[in-house]
């Protein structure tokens, strides 16, 4: 604890992606030196060289890291042996039956136990079931004779990143953390208040992991409330954004969630299926996350609903063969993460009914969908004036989307993106 709080402490961070790149660059700011292990050898050259491949860290800040000597990236695990703290942030995916595949972090601990020394902090961020820290992590640090509390400590903290959000970052979001003991509570509550200001313990791993659960099965519940409210008054013929706005005046009781055409991301689409996947071993079946999940899956297929009978009614054209612009193939607004992006699912589908996509994202120039390379079009007039029907399916601020309307023969916005849009608006459908 006493090098922690010097900065005297070797940090190592195990997964360079969305949460160990941040979590590199705060620790840097804080005076700590901190070195990454990646397997990708191409991004270990990249940040090398002094550039980020992740929206929230510009290049600077990685430049500036690594000619201060304050951060290098590598893919030799063997310097895990002179870290004193050892945070893991690698990617936890679920597999095709939604079951949890921990084979990162399984991975991850192969390198931790082959290099783990006395008195190392070993931190897990990625998001996981209740119970895999002890269950699963202890084990195995515990296999070469050492005990935890006393030869090493380990704790869960879970990761908060919030993608593109300019407000709350790793440096000022609070973070919960919960040891195996006491002990590694304390230690661990220790380091994370060296770069960041409130950290709140909670009583064991398995509390700490169940808050991040908890975090995102709110979010994603209340999605699916709100995606099916959307088809509620689609079918009432009432305005679905006009309902949420005039809901969310009420001071207490409320907080808005907005409709939109599927989950994105690494977090909200898998993290409540972590869960419901644990209690069913426990033979509990959770019942609002099955359900939240069944509706925000199909809100893509409800899309494509809606865009044939749209075509059908204003043009009396089918799906087959129109001609569609989508914009937007990120997961979220102003970034370029496109990870479970339901724009992928809506483009998949609309091409499988025969239409014509085309897609424009600013922050994506091009991704590979089921081994085909797909480019963004240049947006012009032309392009939007030639396409049956525009669908906004990410609405990035970069879009001039009165300039749209003005051009577009019609538009099928999923985003609400169009509520300031005065001109045209006969040429607008909302979601």
């Amino acid at each position: 604890m006493t090098k922690i709080k010097d900065r005297r402490a070797k940090v190592g961070i195990i997964g360079l992606g969305y949460v160990g790149l941040p979590l590199a660059m705060v620790l840097v700011k804080a005076g700590f030196t901190v070195t990454g292990l990646d397997i990708s050898e191409t991004k270990v050259k990249l940040l090398n060289s002094g550039k980020s491949d992740i929206d929230d860290v510009p290049d600077e800040a990685v430049a500036d890291a690594v000619k201060t000597g304050k951060f290098a990236a590598t893919t030799d695990p063997r310097t895990l042996s002179k870290m004193d703290t050892i945070s893991i942030c690698v990617p936890t995916p679920l597999s095709k039956t939604k079951d949890p595949d921990v084979s990162f972090i399984l991975a991850a601990m192969d390198f931790v136990k082959a290099n783990l020394k006395k008195g190392t902090l070993i931190v897990l961020e990625s998001t996981t079931y209740p119970g895999t820290t002890e269950d699963l992590i202890l084990p195995l640090l515990q296999a070469k004779g050492l005990k935890v509390g006393r030869d090493f400590f380990l704790a869960f903290s879970p990761e908060r990143v919030d993608p593109g959000n300019a407000v709350y970052t790793t440096a000022n979001t609070p973070r919960v953390v919960g040891g195996v003991t006491p002990d590694c509570t304390r230690v661990a509550r220790t380091f994370y208040l060296q770069s960041i200001q409130h950290v709140h313990a909670v009583s064991s791993t398995k509390a700490a992991e169940m808050v991040k659960l908890l975090e995102n099965t709110f979010r994603s519940v209340n999605i699916g409330l709100v995606n099916e409210v959307a088809v509620m008054c689609d079918r009432l013929d009432v305005n679905v954004w006009e309902i949420i706005e005039a809901a969310a005046t009420k001071p207490f009781g409320f907080m808005p969630f907005y409709p939109g055409p599927g989950l994105g991301g690494h977090c909200i689409p898998i993290d409540p299926h972590y869960l419901s996947w644990k209690l069913k071993s426990l033979n509990y079946y959770a019942r609002f996350i099955e359900l939240a999940g069944d509706v925000n899956s199909h809100m893509p297929e409800y899309v494509v609903d809606r865009i044939g009978n749209l075509l059908n009614r204003r043009f009396a054209r089918s799906i087959n063969k129109s001609s569609i612009l989508v914009l937007g193939v990120a997961y979220k607004p102003n970034i370029k993460d496109i990870r479970e992006s339901p724009a992928l699912d809506v483009i998949n589908l609309l091409e499988k009914k025969g239409a014509k996509v085309a897609y424009n994202d600013p922050y994506v120039p091009h991704f590979t969908w089921h081994d085909k390379k797909v480019k963004s079009v240049r947006l012009d007039a032309a392009q939007v004036k030639k396409a049956d029907l525009v669908v906004i399916l990410t609405h990035h601020k970069k879009y001039d989307y009165q300039w749209l309307v003005d051009n577009a023969r019609m538009v099928f916005d999923t985003r609400n993106a169009t509520s300031g849009v005065t001109r045209h608006r006969n040429k607008i459908e909302l979601l």
